[in-house]
């Protein structure tokens, strides 16, 4: 089952950003007993960060180090897909997300974000092929980010699309390039919308500004490594990594600049405070923000059956301190967060909600399993 679809987002307004302050986490909460039981269905990868489930009850998943590979029904892996380009594998970089066409029923196309190499160094990019027997067939980028640079890290990467043939795709600001993030001239800090075919849709927010790159939708970003879309509303949600506290949950608009690095709720690795401070005219306020961190990889929100009490919420992988985080929302804002599997001592890359409505989750390790909720 591929991501949940949305409809194109209004172009708002290039308004002054909000002036009130977020909304925090609750401190540090203690995971809870889940109304799950939990099961490994697939083990044996090496850092998957993607999954994507197909209609037929089998699964993609992709693996850090470039490889692809379909799981069976029963469980069973395949060997590496052939046909994907060469990656940038290493530190953060590598074989990315991957999901399936709106369309894949008729078209058999999969999306999926990589690392690619080039001069300068790597960059985000994203690409498409038709899934044959044991290959990814006529593979081609139809987006990269720009420019390559010199850094291992801070990829973003994730992969969602709305229903009128487009698409958005999140970056990272590649940790050592935070002048850029401010910078429309470049797409590292970004969140880029497409469309499928790779062409920039005409009524994005900076298509007519001198300078700017097309395909910005908002900017003033971190790291993305999460993103969906709310089922009611069709706006786009994302949650991003911050340094030392200041992970940050955001509904971003178009043209809006969301304040990397300029105002953050976390300090430098090193102690040393980052950027003016929390707050600044022009600048937007996260929804909710965490101090400290659950490092989010992969987010849903819920619409299966087989929770029927979390239906609306969104859900989070966390990688440290490991767990699955829930949120419960209303008017777009948090009301209450709960933490789960924490016991499990595993980083969450990716989260996915089955057609039944059981929800599966990555570990990334380096022996990395897929598992599966489903209630007690």
């Amino acid at each position: 089952m591929h991501r949940l679809a949305v409809s194109a987002l209004l172009i708002a307004a290039l308004a002054v950003g909000s002036t009130h302050a977020a909304a925090p986490s609750s401190p540090q909460p203690k995971s809870e007993p889940g109304p799950f039981q939990v099961e490994t269905v697939a083990e044996g990868f090496e850092h998957p960060w993607g999954l994507a489930l197909l209609p037929d009850g089998r699964m993609l998943i992709t693996e850090r180090a470039g490889r692809m590979r379909v799981i069976d029904r029963s469980g069973k892996a395949s060997a590496p897909l052939k046909g994907l380009p060469k990656v940038a594998a290493g530190g953060q970089g590598g074989l990315l997300d991957v999901t399936l066409s709106p369309s894949f029923a008729n078209d058999s196309l999969v999306y999926f974000s990589f690392s690619e190499p080039g001069q300068g160094g790597s960059g985000t990019a994203v690409a498409r092929g038709r899934l044959g027997t044991d290959a990814l067939e006529d593979v081609q980028v139809i987006w990269r980010q720009t420019p390559k640079v010199d850094s291992r890290l801070h990829f973003g990467s994730r992969i969602v699309f709305a229903p009128n043939d487009t698409m958005f795709i999140t970056t990272g600001d590649r940790y050592n390039q935070r002048p850029k993030v401010q910078d429309l001239s470049t797409t590292i800090g970004k969140v880029i919308r497409i469309n499928i075919d790779g062409t920039i849709p005409s009524d994005n927010p900076f298509v007519t500004r001198d300078g700017a790159r097309p395909e910005i939708w908002s900017y003033g970003h971190r790291n993305i490594q999460a993103a969906a879309l709310h089922p009611e509303t069709n706006e786009l949600w994302t949650v991003e990594h911050g340094a030392r506290g200041g992970d940050e949950l955001n509904n971003p608009q178009a043209g809006k600049n969301y304040g990397w690095p300029v105002i953050t709720y976390g300090i430098d690795y090193s102690g040393e405070k980052i950027g003016e401070g929390t707050e600044k005219p022009g600048m937007e306020q996260p929804v909710y923000y965490w101090d400290p961190v659950i490092a989010p990889s992969g987010a849903l929100f819920y619409t299966g059956d087989a929770f029927k009490e979390w239906q609306g919420d969104l859900l989070i992988g966390s990688m440290t301190p490991g767990g699955l985080v829930r949120l419960e929302m209303e008017g777009g804002k948090v009301t209450k967060e709960t933490r789960y599997l924490g016991e499990l001592r595993e980083r969450i890359r990716d989260v996915q909600q089955g057609a039944d409505g059981s929800i599966y989750l990555i570990t990334d390790s380096r022996q990395g399993r897929v598992l599966r909720l489903t209630p007690k």
